[in-house]
């Protein structure tokens, strides 16, 4: 389960596009950001992706991405040109593919370094997607996931939706707000399709004429689409951009990708409750957790990556990047889904997973001061905008080093307010813990 959201340049407070999303994957499967450079290949050359190689390009462009540690592709990312994209997991009535194909995060990554502009990144996901498919298991470790994928892809001036159901495709610009989520979102009005979509509805029964046909309405499945609450979780995000229309900063959007439908959430509570900011729990409903979230703030000159590289939003901290910047920076080494302390991910967990043992008392404890911190690291990272790419570089990995110390410094303090456990979402963390060798107290 996974949110993807844009604000353009017309629609924020201050002429700049901001896009974010949180990527929801298995609590165990570690994530984390890397920095690809731009390359250039010999003719004939080709790319292992996950599943399968392909074509590869005469050149590639530098990439920054969040992605999980076994596939090749990324959850999101951006290019050196600025150019930004989140993708979604979609369930159709038409079955996934469960052959070996490309994931969608294969097609995200060869997007990003294939393409200069998100109606050019369209394109090359529909000409990877019409030749290669998109198919294969989306997990790993033990874990299946098969799905269809939207995209929302961006940069300063322009942003695209692009969703999918095997082969076929819609695709529509964006004017001023939109996001997707485990859901299709597009009716019958966009702007390109694949020419057998519509024919396809008919065909299958999903519409009874050209006239009648809804891409959302048509294709969604019933079953994953309700207990995944994508309708609900696309509706939450875009009534919230919607109204704030005009007012969009980069701490709207994390704000938003921090919401909790319920004002005194607990993540102990439920086995069906999915949030924006989501935290496994019991059953298989709640089987993943946002691991990840990003947010661009997408300056022309030198857009601002701020990104996690942990989970849980809520219990985060977002730190500036730069992608001219990236490439000295000691990003850490790469989590697998073993517990491993010395990476961001897994350092993190530490305090998420403490923080879930009495989450409504925990997270009080050090809620203000990840709301300062960041606000001090937003506002360093405007300022910054015209210096040196050394001078940022260097006050990332502060950041990073200051994030580090209070995370370390915050867990002392949720370690002392007293555990309160709820049987299910004992057993169900209990399970994701004893995988890793992770040991919570409390």
């Amino acid at each position: 389960m996974c949110d993807t959201l844009i604000a353009t340049r017309l629609a924020t407070s201050n002429g700049i596009a901001i896009f974010g999303k949180n990527s929801d994957r298995p609590p165990n499967e570690g994530q984390s950001m890397v920095y690809f450079p731009a390359a250039s290949y010999g003719p004939g050359s080709r790319v292992k992706c996950t599943y399968i190689d392909i074509p590869q390009a005469e050149k590639t462009h530098a990439v920054f991405l969040s992605k999980p540690f076994w596939m090749w592709g990324a959850e999101m990312g951006v290019n050196e040109h600025g150019l930004v994209i989140g993708n979604e997991a979609i369930y159709s009535k038409i079955p996934a593919n469960k052959e070996l194909a490309l994931l969608g995060m294969d097609m995200l990554r060869a997007a990003l370094e294939r393409a200069i502009t998100p109606r050019e990144a369209v394109q090359v996901i529909i000409d990877l997607l019409e030749e290669f498919g998109q198919g294969g298991n989306c997990a790993s470790h033990g874990n299946s996931m098969y799905y269809h994928n939207s995209f929302l892809i961006a940069n300063a001036d322009d942003a695209w939706v692009l969703e999918t159901v095997d082969k076929q495709w819609a695709a529509r610009q964006i004017k001023d707000v939109y996001s997707i989520s485990n859901c299709l979102t597009l009716g019958a009005e966009y702007d390109l399709a694949s020419p057998g979509l519509v024919d396809l509805a008919i065909q299958k029964g999903f519409s009874k004429s050209k006239n009648q046909f809804h891409l959302a309405r048509d294709f969604n499945d019933f079953l994953y689409t309700k207990f995944g609450r994508g309708l609900i979780r696309r509706e939450t995000t875009f009534k919230t951009l919607g109204e704030q229309k005009g007012n969009i900063g980069v701490e709207t959007m994390m704000s938003t990708l921090r919401h909790h439908k319920d004002e005194n959430f607990n993540a102990q509570n439920g086995i069906t409750g999915i949030d924006i900011c989501m935290h496994a729990g019991f059953g298989p409903i709640r089987i993943s957790q946002s691991t990840a979230s990003l947010v661009v703030y997408l300056d022309k000159y030198n857009p601002i990556i701020f990104a996690t590289g942990t989970s849980a939003p809520c219990t985060s901290i977002f730190k500036p990047f730069w992608m001219d910047a990236a490439s000295g920076l000691n990003l850490g080494a790469v989590p697998t889904h073993q517990a491993d302390f010395s990476t961001l991910y897994w350092a993190h967990e530490k305090l998420h997973r403490a923080t879930l043992l009495n989450y409504p008392e925990r997270i009080q404890t050090y809620a203000a001061d990840r709301d300062a911190l960041e606000k001090k690291f937003i506002a360093g990272a405007l300022e910054l905008q015209n210096a040196k790419a050394r001078e940022r570089a260097n006050f990332t990995n502060q950041c990073l080093a200051e994030a580090a110390a209070a995370e370390a410094e915050w867990l002392e303090r949720v370690e002392k307010v007293p555990a309160k456990k709820n049987l299910l979402h004992t057993m169900a963390w209990n399970g994701f813990n004893n995988k890793t060798g992770l040991r919570i107290e409390g």
